[in-house]
């Protein structure tokens, strides 16, 4: 045995293992490679429909066929407090809150880290299709019209399997976080994971991908909201200022959502198009909808962000504006904008006005490489 491979051999990693093939196929890679591999699962959330007790047995079969240690960690009450609540909260306020990006910010990379390094590991790894890697340090100059200077030890980037990436989720990590993760997945295609794991003969080779928020299951969004959230019965207007409709509740919709139970005007006619929601005001209880998909109500030009974390602090100047690469929706194609940074106020400028922006959820921006430069929520 080589001595290169026998001081890998002393690295540990403690793999976030949710019983399915990605992760499971993330722990089998590791422990080619030569790593002390150790399998834990987040219990994060019980759904009734007994999600959680499957995806745990899934992942310890697994770790069982790999024979590697494996535990189940009890994050559920901080889930609540810090996912849970997070998303609640804003869909209290009129918002459209992503929970996936606070567990990744809170749980995964946060508690299950913090654990994890406390336990001995070297670095955690996970099964999202992103890739990781190391940029060369280069000075900033004064005038900065591009992001070719940017000094950045780790870099995220959008996965080889550009329907799967899921860099979008992931625009809250930071250096600290990022020098402990590894991506094993992210120069991989999904068939080729699952290939992989037919091949080693694990039990998660063929199942299907989780669908939706994370946590809930076969549960519908509007139903567990309902749960926390009273019904408020409110006017529904067309984008003329006309009553066309009642709801429910404001926070129950979001921005761009269609089949909301009132029918087009035209709903007789060879032309009919469906409504979608284009505002959404709080303060009055009142959703504005947008008939047709390509209505310019449903439209924007540019969006402000808070929260940004971006990849290189020293970016955090008072004023720069710079050319990215941007979706404000997981899976969106990527487009054309300007960052602008100006005292501490960040915004996005589309180069064409993007449909279906919703605020509260990410806005993510990359450079042309597809290095993820940062992210922040939209207001």
């Amino acid at each position: 045995m080589s001595k290169e491979l026998k001081k890998l051999k002393k690295k540990k990693v403690f793999v976030g293992m949710s019983g399915g093939v990605d992760s499971s196929v993330a722990a089998l890679m590791l422990k080619k490679k030569g790593y002390d591999v150790v399998g834990v699962f987040m219990r994060c959330y019980d759904s009734k429909d007994g999600c959680s007790e499957r995806d745990s047995r899934d992942a310890a079969l697994v770790a069982q066929k790999l024979k590697i240690p494996f535990y189940v960690w009890d994050f559920r009450k901080q889930y609540e407090k810090k996912v849970i609540k997070y998303m609640i909260d804003g869909y209290k306020k009129g918002l459209t809150p992503n929970p996936d990006v606070m567990c990744n910010k809170k749980i995964k990379f946060g508690l299950f880290l913090e654990r994890a390094l406390k336990f001995g590991a070297d670095y955690v790894a996970t099964g999202h299709y992103v890739k990781l890697a190391t940029s060369k340090k280069r000075q900033v100059k004064r005038k900065q019209t591009s992001l070719s200077h940017v000094s950045c030890r780790f870099l995220l980037s959008i996965a080889k399997d550009k329907n799967k990436d899921q860099s979008y989720f992931l625009w809250t990590l930071t250096q600290e976080q990022l020098k402990y993760c590894l991506f094993p997945i992210g120069d991989y295609l999904k068939p080729q994971v699952r290939k992989i794991a037919k091949a080693a003969g694990l039990i998660t080779a063929d199942k299907k991908d989780s669908q939706g928020v994370c946590f809930l299951g076969k549960i519908k969004l509007e139903d567990f909201l309902k749960k926390y959230i009273p019904k408020k019965k409110g006017k529904i207007l067309d984008s003329e200022g006309k009553i066309i409709g009642e709801h429910s509740g404001v926070q129950f919709y979001t921005i761009g959502q269609r089949h909301i139970g009132v029918a087009s005007r035209k709903s007789q006619s060879a032309d009919s198009q469906p409504f979608y929601v284009a505002e959404k005001n709080k303060k009055t209880n009142t959703l504005v909808l947008a008939e047709g998909s390509e209505n310019p109500a449903l439209y924007k030009k540019e969006v402000e962000l808070i929260n940004v974390n971006l990849s290189d602090e020293k970016l955090k100047v008072k004023k720069l504006k710079i050319p990215v690469l941007a979706r404000v929706r997981y899976r969106q194609p990527l487009f054309p904008a300007s960052l602008i940074i100006h005292n501490s106020l960040f915004k996005l400028v589309f180069a064409k006005p993007v449909k279906f922006v919703a605020p509260g959820q990410s806005a993510v921006f990359y450079d042309k490489k597809g290095a993820l430069l940062g992210g922040g929520v939209i207001i």
